[in-house]
């Protein structure tokens, strides 16, 4: 198969879809790998180390575009980009459809096979090429919430530890899964009062027996959400229903019983945003205030640290994109779990949270390929 990888060209997005060493495995199972020429800079990977893995390095997007049979990404393509897709191809990569309808009409009307990185699962249950992110996310939310809530910044003026003699900073993270988790470990670190609310009982005995009582845990109620909001310097929004449009868990209402200066860090941003006066923001203009509450809303968070992030995300990534190029669209049914990551196919949706949130009609997966 010809495997094409394109130079991501969101704000300050320096993660790119394959590393050469992704390529190097690639080209070991056969297949040919063509990249745009400086996708790698952000990780400090150059057209030479791609062209010592294996790669043939284009001169433009649109000859990746042209000349592959499966596009590898790492964020949703761009209107000039979807405009490029054609049926009969992949495309593989993050897409967070549920609040994006262009990009759905987008998708639809090239024919394109999509298949998207956050609905692909795993026998446990997981989310195994959105988890690794998610980690990312996790992380440099509180780091986003520490920033944000310096003076000169619009926040408290609030050390999210304290010092000896002054309380450390309370913040809440809405969510317990993955990013929940991970921001969590970040926040009881640098010493602040953390709480979790979600609404598993067993996530939350998970996560007291995890942190040994360094976190409080509190049930997910609008009661048990307002109460905190409304005591919190930080609020980490953590949730997710995987395909579909985050829950709106924190109204505009509610930011008039916050502290003036506090900060909501809406890591759910990519499916909607759970916070209802939430919209995507860039990491060139990361924050915005609404009624005296900093919001950080960068919907591409672990574009910032993107050795991290690509690596990892690679990690996850490969195998199944391996399987894809060794058996093309064959191998969604070889594999249940990855075939819950088409979200689109030949100009049908072909995800059941996609379709609900976007008021679509849904073809269940199998029969959309059966045609």
């Amino acid at each position: 198969m010809r495997v094409g990888c394109p130079k991501e060209i969101k704000n300050h997005e320096y993660r790119v879809g394959l590393t050469p060493g992704a390529v190097r495995e690639y080209v070991t199972h056969g297949h040919s790998v063509l990249v745009e020429t400086g996708a790698g800079l952000g990780i400090g990977a150059t057209d030479a180390d791609y062209r010592a893995a294996g790669a043939t390095i284009a001169a433009s997007a649109e000859a990746v575009f042209s000349g592959s049979d499966m596009v590898v990404k790492v964020k949703e393509p761009q209107p000039h980009e979807w405009v490029q897709l054609r049926e009969g191809q992949i495309l593989y990569t993050y897409l967070h459809l549920a609040p994006d309808p262009a990009q759905t009409e987008g998708l639809l009307a090239s024919g394109v096979s999509a298949i998207a990185y956050e609905t692909v699962t795993d026998a446990r249950g997981g989310l195994p090429l959105l988890a690794p992110m998610s980690e990312v996310a996790g992380r440099l939310s509180i780091q986003a919430a520490a920033t944000a809530l310096e003076k000169a910044h619009g926040g408290r003026g609030i050390l999210l530890g304290g010092v000896p003699g002054v309380a450390p900073a309370k913040v809440t993270i809405i969510g317990g899964g993955v990013v929940g988790k991970e921001a969590a470990k970040m926040a009881i670190g640098l010493g602040a009062d953390v709480t979790i609310l979600d609404r598993s009982i067993q996530r939350l005995r998970d996560l007291d027996d995890l942190f040994a009582g360094r976190v409080h845990t509190r049930y997910s109620t609008l009661a048990a959400i307002e109460a905190e909001v409304f005591s919190a310097d930080a609020v980490i929004g953590a949730v997710l229903i995987p395909g579909a449009s985050a829950p709106k868990l924190v109204t505009r209402a509610m930011l008039a019983g916050m502290k003036k200066g506090a900060v909501l860090v809406d890591v759910a941003i990519d499916q909607g945003g759970c916070f209802e006066t939430s919209h995507a923001t860039t990491h060139a203009e990361p924050t915005f205030e609404v009624d005296g509450i900093v919001h950080y809303c960068v919907a591409n968070m672990p574009g910032a640290v993107p050795v991290t992030s690509t690596h990892a995300l690679n990690n996850a990534t490969l195998p199944f994109g391996l399987a894809l190029a060794d058996h093309g669209l064959d191998a969604l049914s070889r594999d249940p779990h990855l075939m819950r990551g088409l979200n689109v196919h030949r100009g049908q949706v072909t995800n059941r949270a996609v379709a609900d949130s976007l008021g679509r009609d849904m073809v269940e997966p199998q029969d959309a390929l059966a045609k």
